[in-house]
């Protein structure tokens, strides 16, 4: 009989397509993990930039004292 060899409609199909698939995927998790996550998110520079901004304002201002300014800005920092 003729399915009795080759690769057939059975486990050779799905060995294969595991064959192929593995590495693929692995390959790209090692390229997302190397380009993807390790990037910092350039908006969020803004954002710490205005916050950082904004809070040297209100200090000229008066409006919160050096105390509560050096917290503030040592929090937003270490963010």
């Amino acid at each position: 009989m003729m399915w009795e060899y080759g690769m057939g409609w059975g486990w050779g199909w799905f060995g294969m397509i595991l064959f192929w698939l593995v590495p693929i995927l692995l390959i790209a998790l090692v390229l997302k993990y190397f380009f993807g996550s390790g990037r910092p998110n350039p908006g969020a520079r803004d954002e710490k930039q205005r916050a950082l901004e904004i809070l040297e304002e209100r200090y000229a201002r008066g409006e919160i004292d050096r105390e509560e300014f050096l917290k503030k800005r040592d929090d937003l920092k270490r963010s």
